[in-house]
């Protein structure tokens, strides 16, 4: 009994994998289609030191900036604020639900 056990968890746990592998391929095929020769490209490096040009630790946000402008291909306007300009920038989070772009 306890071998069938084992055997039926393993075979979960192995399927779930499977479907887990399928889903981040799914996704990375989806990021490669989105991202055509004809999209924008930005420099996140002058952008992000535009936007971190007032911040207290300036190297701690041009990191988390360029992370999120590598990401996002864009990067809202200004030194602060204005998410709306870039969703997807704004809507970038850490593990303790704060965002994580500046």
């Amino acid at each position: 009994m306890a071998v069938v056990t084992r055997v039926l968890v393993i075979a979960s746990l192995l399927a779930l994998s499977l479907l887990l592998l399928q889903v981040v391929e799914a996704d990375q095929v989806q990021s490669t289609n989105a991202q055509t020769p004809l999209s924008p490209t930005i420099d996140c490096g002058a952008a992000c030191a535009a936007r971190c040009g007032e911040s207290k630790r300036p190297r701690l946000c041009k990191r988390s900036c360029g992370s999120c402008c590598f990401r996002c291909q864009c990067v809202p306007p200004g030194t602060s604020g204005n998410y709306e300009a870039c969703p997807c920038y704004a809507a970038i989070t850490t593990h303790g639900n704060k965002r994580k772009c500046p």
